[in-house]
């Protein structure tokens, strides 16, 4: 059930009535976890339970990490927390994936492999919600958290609808204190968020959906078009992938707001950035601030050499490039960022004082930015390495693609 449906709109009517003439705090979270479900088994409703075993899971793991004081158990527990959650993630994600690439690397080196893949379907969210529930344990674990008596505030959190498909990725600390006492519609800001919402699904229903098949007719057939086309086509898809995303955010957080509750913002004018590091302070905030938090962080962040922090870097972006899908032009994605955020960290380390330097970004700090996130864009979108190599040679190179032009076929 997508944002842009017309049934939504019904269940979200439905659902904003029943709740707002609840008086009682623990009804009205029962009914919207009753209706956050309702949401997800509209996709899949067997993957409801495993949404429903996730949960459970981490509030075990939280209530036994609050009863012991023991480091030993403590970290048992928290990884049966991570293994449990990031091996639903990485079988229903990333079992194909892994054993396509290792049958063909066997094949590369010349051993045969005869190995099958699995018709996996993947559960809608996965990504999204496993993130949220590992924020939980985590915390807990960290001592950030304290243990949630509730499962039922637990499994809100964890299935809250607005965020449950597209984000933002929410965390237990922010969100679980918003749940303990009873919201007030007095206070709650229905044109912002009906203002908000319409702005999203512009964004979302009009833009991004409007420039969809253009970009779709490009990336088909790349080789067809000229290396001017390829600009187009490439610019298209910068606009596109931004205003879905942002434009489905934005519905959930104000869909959240309609409801009383905040949700993190997710972006910030991300192509007015100066620079790579600038662009992941303004691109799926929740996401990188979540990488930084519970991955590069504890890999040891900035602390120790600099090649340790750009070792540190690389893996954060490599893995977060992997959690966007399950493909290797996602892995390069994601190298091209980290490689992006280490030249940038070196540039303002070598030229840390120089007039001329800081004169001349002035003017080619965004071009050079806007460049390097759509050259990543093509990897992101390709459906293959090969689509992506034809790609790169025209944006990059002007060089290669046929005599169609841009204007045939918009």
């Amino acid at each position: 059930m997508s944002f842009v449906e017309f049934r939504f709109l019904w269940f979200f009517l439905i659902v904003f009535i029943v709740y707002w003439a609840m008086r009682n705090n623990a009804a009205r979270k029962v009914w919207l976890l009753v209706c956050s479900y309702a949401f997800y088994a509209a996709w899949n409703w067997k993957f409801a339970f495993l949404l429903l075993g996730s949960t459970t899971v981490d509030y075990i793991v939280g209530q036994l990490l609050g009863r012991t004081e023991s480091p030993a158990w403590r970290r048992l527990w928290i990884g049966a927390s991570v293994c449990v959650n990031l091996g639903a993630l990485g079988f229903f994600k990333y079992f194909n994936f892994f054993i396509s690439s290792a049958s063909g690397f066997l094949a590369w080196i010349g051993l045969p492999a005869s190995v099958n893949t699995l018709n996996i379907i993947l559960p809608v969210g996965i990504s999204f919600y496993t993130f949220h529930s590992m924020s939980y344990t985590i915390d807990v674990y960290r001592r950030k958290q304290p243990p949630i008596s509730s499962f039922t505030d637990l499994a809100l959190f964890v299935s809250f609808f607005p965020p449950l498909v597209a984000g933002p990725i929410v965390r237990a600390v922010y969100f679980l204190p918003q749940l303990v006492s009873a919201k007030k519609f007095s206070n709650v800001d229905v044109r912002g968020a009906v203002m908000l919402f319409l702005a999203g699904f512009i964004k979302k229903a009009c833009i991004a959906d409007g420039v969809a098949p253009t970009v779709d007719r490009y990336f088909a057939h790349p080789g067809n078009f000229t290396p001017m086309s390829a600009w187009i086509g490439v610019l298209f898809y910068a606009i596109q992938i931004y205003c879905d995303f942002s434009g489905y955010t934005d519905m959930a957080i104000a869909a959240a707001r309609l409801l009383g509750y905040q949700l993190p913002n997710n972006f910030r004018f991300p192509y007015f950035a100066r620079n790579v590091s600038d662009f992941w302070r303004r691109w799926h905030i929740s996401l990188s601030s979540w990488l930084r938090d519970y991955l590069y962080i504890p890999l040891g962040g900035n602390r120790g050499s600099r090649g340790f922090a750009y070792r540190n870097v690389m893996i954060t972006m490599l893995l977060g490039g992997l959690w966007h899908g399950a493909a290797w032009t996602f892995v390069i994605w994601g190298a091209l960022h980290g490689t992006a955020l280490l030249i940038h960290r070196e540039w303002m380390r070598l030229t840390e004082g120089l007039k001329w330097a800081a004169h001349a970004m002035r003017w080619l700090a965004w071009p050079i930015t806007i460049y390097a996130v759509c050259v990543a864009w093509i990897f992101f979108r390709a459906h293959d390495l090969n689509t992506a190599g034809t790609i790169l040679k025209q944006f990059a190179l002007f060089h290669g693609g046929g005599d169609q032009h841009f204007h045939r076929w918009l």
